[in-house]
């Protein structure tokens, strides 16, 4: 029964560890997050920077796994060259050691003032200090686990039982290898296997070479999940990065293994602490193989893409096609480029509002699910888009370069929300239609399809008035915003009087109508924000409010022109 609790204990320690983890990771990322993609997008241009910053930002992480998902992000998009991403890898595997080494030393005097500052500062008002406070926690949880992990082996210790299955293990160096990688694997954290390994062998449970076999293990376990998480996908490109973080990892095990006899001699004449040692053997692992590695990063990258071969047909439909890393040393090449991208996301929305058309004239459950998929192409766009702009030194742009920016941003993001206007709740309507066997009247479904054909030629004309910006087209494009409010209001008007005179056919089905004209009109919104507005609004011409004021020499309340 004893050993039982004890292992319980243990179990709960590690949750506790990889809870202080996630703390540390999510505080990070809510504080600094986007500055830390941005940070990482500029480094991905030279590959010793690159190096440097995938250390940088892992260490700040305490997760290569969270440095990897967003520079495989990068590398699916085209975004970054796969060298490069391999150069981020080597240097969020050298990052990821660093916690282990500070955690190596008696760290346990810390915990509770870390604590302590860290609630301090979690209930306070303001998001920064919040999240600053997790961090805090997080480092205290982990520095609180690591000493709770001492204090419960010494029971295991002297247990004969689990002394012996132990000992019996020790002299498989092999085996030993393969647990760490599984553990590895199952927690999903290559720190708390290592710090294991370096609490065995500090309280006498395993001896060092055992230790450092774990360790091992725990270096090539903890690059699986992204091999088996990325095959998921459907493009070989997104699995390129976490299979040749693999690779190298499977090659410096073997190459250790090889020369194992000698790995414990020469730790020992450094370090003579066991922990220390285990320690030392993970940040020298991860070092050398950086090295070894990082001289043949283009070589390598050619024989990943060899493997992995992209055949035409499986090009993804949300994949950027013009987007490459080689322009970002021209600003002006680079925006061209974002544009072009950007322009395919309004004939993405045009095919949506096409395939919305066809579904309110005859519901096709296929054609509604091809519509729906044709919005994750445009998160995908403007997801792309918005990482490849940020990613440009701002520092070189001109001022006019920085309004085109500004322009190719507003265009895409809220391109992306027409989409998920149309797929939300639009498509949304369409379905509950049909569910409920519900009918548009003639007159009422040729209204729908009048305005969805409204639709398509204003997606047309923000098309072209993103290529040509002209003010005048700008104006007729804003214009549609009030002529959509209009429609909507009549509409409504008309379903008011027909509910008085008791002739509506069917309460739901009005209710349905009026519901898509206001989806009808905040698409239309979308679309002349997307286009008419940045221009407006650079040439002072965009009124910041509806509402007239008194001093204008109106009554209070007063509406405004509707700009």
């Amino acid at each position: 029964m004893g050993i039982t609790l004890t292992l319980l204990d243990l179990a709960g320690t590690v949750a506790l560890l990889l809870w202080g983890v996630h703390m540390v990771q999510t505080g990070v990322q809510r504080a600094f997050g986007a500055k830390l993609r941005q940070f990482l997008g500029r480094a991905l241009r030279d590959r010793f920077r690159a190096f440097l910053a995938g250390l940088g930002v892992t260490a700040v992480l305490q997760s290569s796994t969270a440095t990897g998902l967003m520079v495989a992000g990068f590398a699916a998009e085209g975004l970054v060259g796969l060298p490069s991403a391999l150069a981020v890898m080597l240097g969020a595997n050298v990052g990821t050691t660093l916690i282990v080494q500070v955690l190596s030393f008696d760290m346990t005097i810390v915990a509770p003032i870390l604590i302590l500052g860290g609630v301090v500062l979690f209930r306070g008002a303001n998001a920064s200090p919040r999240d600053f406070g997790r961090v805090l926690i997080g480092l205290g949880l982990l520095l609180t686990a690591l000493h709770q992990f001492l204090t419960l082996l010494g029971p295991l210790t002297t247990n004969p039982l689990s002394h012996s299955i132990l000992t019996a293990l020790a002299p498989h160096i092999v085996a030993l290898v393969l647990l760490g990688a599984a553990l590895t694997w199952a927690a999903h954290s290559s720190v708390a296997i290592v710090l294991l390994a370096m609490s065995l062998t500090a309280n006498g449970v395993i001896p060092l070479p055992a230790a450092i076999a774990l360790a091992l293990g725990a270096n090539f376990g903890t690059a699986i999940n992204p091999v088996l998480e990325g095959a998921k996908g459907r493009d070989p490109a997104g699995t390129r990065l976490p299979l040749g973080n693999l690779a190298n990892r499977l090659f410096g095990v073997v190459v250790v293994l090889a020369l194992y006899p000698f790995v414990t001699p020469l730790l020992l004449r450094l370090e003579t602490a066991p922990a220390r040692a285990v320690a030392d053997f993970h940040t020298a692992f991860n070092l050398v193989l950086a090295a070894l590695f990082f001289p043949w990063l283009t070589l390598y990258a050619k024989l990943l893409e060899r493997w992995t071969p992209v055949k035409a047909d499986e090009q993804s439909p949300g994949a950027p096609m013009y987007l490459k890393p080689a322009l970002h040393d021209d600003p002006g090449e680079a925006l061209g480029a974002a544009a072009r991208e950007a322009l395919r996301m309004a004939d993405v929305i045009e095919q949506m509002l096409l395939g919305l058309r066809g579904a309110l004239i005859k519901s096709d459950r296929q054609q509604i699910a091809e519509t729906k998929r044709l919005d994750d192409v445009l998160d995908r766009l403007n997801t792309a888009i918005k990482d490849y702009v940020m990613t440009i030194d701002q520092d070189q742009l001109t001022e006019t370069e920085r309004q085109t920016v500004a322009r190719i941003l507003a265009f895409s993001i809220n391109l992306e929300r027409a989409g998920d206007i149309i797929d939300r709740n639009l498509l949304s309507v369409v379905n509950r239609r049909e569910k409920r066997g519900l009918s548009f009247s003639a007159e009422g479904q040729a209204d729908l399809v009048r305005q969805v054909d409204r639709l398509v030629a204003n997606a047309r004309a923000a098309a072209a008035l993103f290529i040509s910006g002209d003010v005048r087209a700008a104006h007729r494009l804003a214009d549609e915003k009030a002529a959509f409010r209009d429609i909507e209001e009549e509409a409504t008007a008309a379903h008011f009087r027909r509910l008085k005179s008791g002739t509506v056919a069917s309460v739901e089905t009005s209710s349905l109508h009026l519901d898509a004209l206001a989806d009808l009109k905040r698409v239309n919104s979308q679309l002349v924000e997307s286009a008419a507005y940045p221009i407006l609004r650079q040439r002072g011409e965009l009124l910041t409010t509806r509402i007239r004021r008194a001093e204008d020499g109106a009554p209070p309340g007063a509406a405004g022109d509707g700009r």
